[in-house]
């Protein structure tokens, strides 16, 4: 008999692991399973999840009958994904670490670990696909299960990334996955998805992040600079943000509440508006740089795509261009103007573009261009839309 392909399975000790990993076995893999600890400075009896997370993963691995081996990345973690993640809230804008984990971590010092294990494959528990074709190119997209897709988390991956990679859990869905680590006897069928930072967990943000930044409290005004409050540090807010701004709703006789519209950096100042449809958290225009394409070129421009600015938000059409493209070279910075204006896109986060299902790449969202920002832009008035948006600001 020849030997069986051997994959080495990314466990977090969660129920997406651990299925992705039964799964595999029982499509004849030999399977190896690897849990990575990423964070050390405060693993301590309040915030163990690493420790318990590492049970629930040998847990699992017995149960299914594989080995399992446990890796540290704490030091690559620490300067490939939380160094710039400081870096982009000292700067006032708002980081997506999961982006970084995926790409610098989970397909990159885990993917290089898994070599050495002599592994065929790599895979996670993420929600997607892949999909092959005769010349080696992959796709990458988007997962049965709309509702769980990670694809905007998976988006800065290569080809040579993706290559050795599966996706067992693409094909299915949450409420299937469940159903299978229940009746399989797997131990994490019940167990909540993670929240939090990317592999340190759920933390009081504004004093964890006080750990590494200080606070450099300012004033909160309003945008013709009217004071009506005071804010702890730019860093620890971002545009959208509802709660936490210690500002009352019933002010100018409107009862409605305060939402972050806006940072001044120059002024230490935190930009408010009252009322979820303000005109100033709303944009037409997003430009987008520091780009990465999954294809390895960029997609044909200017054309027309579908795109996010946040992972929970739906697809948007709209219509991308370069900006300032050097002739006959590729564009640095891009710019999707959108049919209906998009609630709150946050620089630092990523504008994500899909050709149908296909997760073509993105980049990084940028700072509104101030002269749009004074004038504001039109909203839409879809009471869908809306509630939508206020799920992501609560």
């Amino acid at each position: 008999m020849g030997r069986r392909e051997r994959v080495v399975v990314g466990m977090s000790g969660g129920v997406d692991s651990s299925v992705a990993a039964w799964l595999l076995k029982r499509q004849g893999y030999e399977v190896v399973g690897v849990f990575m600890k990423n964070w050390e400075d405060d693993d301590t009896d309040e915030y163990c999840t690493s420790r318990e997370d590492l049970v629930d993963a040998a847990a699992v691995a017995d149960v299914i009958g594989i080995e399992l081996d446990a890796v540290n990345f704490a030091a690559e973690y620490r300067e490939r994904v939380f160094a710039l993640f400081l870096r982009d809230y000292a700067a006032g804008r708002t980081p997506n670490p999961d982006v970084l984990c995926n790409s610098e971590i989970k397909f990159r010092a885990f993917l290089d670990h898994a070599l050495e294990l002599d592994a065929d494959w790599i895979a996670t528990g993420h929600y997607a696909r892949l999909r092959r074709d005769a010349s080696g190119a992959t796709e990458l997209l988007k997962a049965v299960d709309a509702s769980k897709d990670q694809t905007y988390f998976l988006h800065r991956l290569t080809q040579a990334q993706l290559a050795p990679a599966l996706f067992p859990l693409g094909e299915i869905t949450k409420r299937e996955v469940r159903a299978i680590a229940q009746r399989e006897g797997i131990p994490t069928w019940a167990k909540r998805d993670s929240t939090g930072i990317c592999f340190i967990g759920e933390r009081p943000f504004r004093d964890f992040l006080a750990r590494y930044l200080p606070r450099t409290p300012g004033p909160i005004v309003t945008p013709d600079g009217r004071q009506i409050g005071r804010h702890d540090g730019l860093a620890y807010y971002t545009l959208g943000q509802r709660q936490g701004l210690g500002i009352g709703g019933l002010r100018d006789g409107a009862r409605e509440p305060w939402f972050v519209a806006g940072k001044d950096m120059a002024r230490n100042a935190l930009v408010a508006v009252q009322g979820h449809d303000h005109p100033r958290l709303y944009r037409r225009d997003v430009d987008a740089s520091d780009l990465h394409w999954i294809a390895g070129v960029a997609p044909a421009l200017p054309g027309r795509y579908a795109a996010k600015t946040r992972y929970r938000m739906p697809d948007a059409s709209c219509s991308l261009s370069a900006v300032d493209a050097p002739e006959g070279g590729e564009a640095a910075r891009l710019r999707a103007s959108f049919d209906a204006p998009q609630w709150a896109p946050t620089p630092g986060q990523y504008l994500v573009l899909y050709d149908g299902n296909t997760c073509l790449g993105g980049g990084v969202i940028e700072a509104q261009d101030a002269r749009a920002a004074a004038a504001g832009q039109d909203r839409p008035a879809s009471p869908e839309r809306r509630q939508e948006n206020e799920n992501l600001t609560r």
